[in-house]
């Protein structure tokens, strides 16, 4: 029992210290200040390319989208469909098949990556560390790691990529335990656009013949 107490006190100060490590330190620095600036805008409007990547058989695919984000309020477009949220209400509207379906924001899947807080995803539920930089567009970006608190998670850690010029993100790539990412590359990113809440509302009136499928 002794032992234990003593391993036990031994690995709690390791933590401690890892925790306190120059490389978390740089990486939460840097976290803070993107939070303030993420937070100061009304809204992000973001055009986008976005890869699903299989190492296992050496396949991707990779598809243009957009979005815009007010609040926790989102419109995006990305592989044929288009998703709208008001913040309590999903409207996923398949076009090609004329059909949308409606559910809460408590049946949404909490393993994707969220595009309402696409932005601020690292601010619960993850240790995060400073894992380099690189150049990306010709401008010097840091390399952030997160690593999920929840071990059951399906990807075992989220990389993003942030400008060091003037705090945006550049990239965001999700690492998958079973060999699946997902990579969003942040094409253009414009912020504080005018946009009135009910674009964030799907309107059936305007989509003649759509199947709404009510999934609440």
């Amino acid at each position: 029992m002794k032992k234990l107490i003593i391993a036990a006190a031994i690995l709690a100060i390791s933590l401690a210290s890892a925790a306190q490590s120059p490389e978390v330190i740089k990486a939460g620095d840097i976290l803070d200040r993107v939070s303030a600036k993420t937070k100061s805008y009304t809204s992000i409007k973001a055009e986008f390319s976005f890869t699903m990547e299989n190492l296992q058989i050496q396949e991707s695919d990779t598809y243009e989208g957009s979005i815009l984000i007010k609040g926790n309020k989102y419109k995006a477009s990305v592989m044929g469909a288009d998703t709208y949220f008001d913040g309590k209400t999903m409207w996923m509207h398949l076009k090609d098949a004329n059909e949308v379906n409606i559910s809460d924001a408590d049946m949404m899947d909490d393993e994707s990556l969220d595009p309402a807080s696409i932005f601020t995803i690292y601010e619960k539920d993850f240790r995060y560390m400073h894992a380099g930089e690189t150049k990306i567009n010709g401008k010097v970006a840091d390399i952030i790691d997160l690593f999920p608190e929840a071990r059951d998670k399906s990807f075992s850690r989220i990389k993003l990529f942030i400008y060091r010029d003037n705090l945006h993100f550049a990239k965001i790539i999700q690492i998958g335990k079973d060999g699946n990412n997902y990579i969003i590359d942040i094409k253009k990113m414009e912020t504080n656009i005018l946009a009135d809440d009910t674009m964030f509302v799907f309107d059936s009136t305007k989509h003649p013949g759509v199947e709404v499928i009510d999934l609440r």
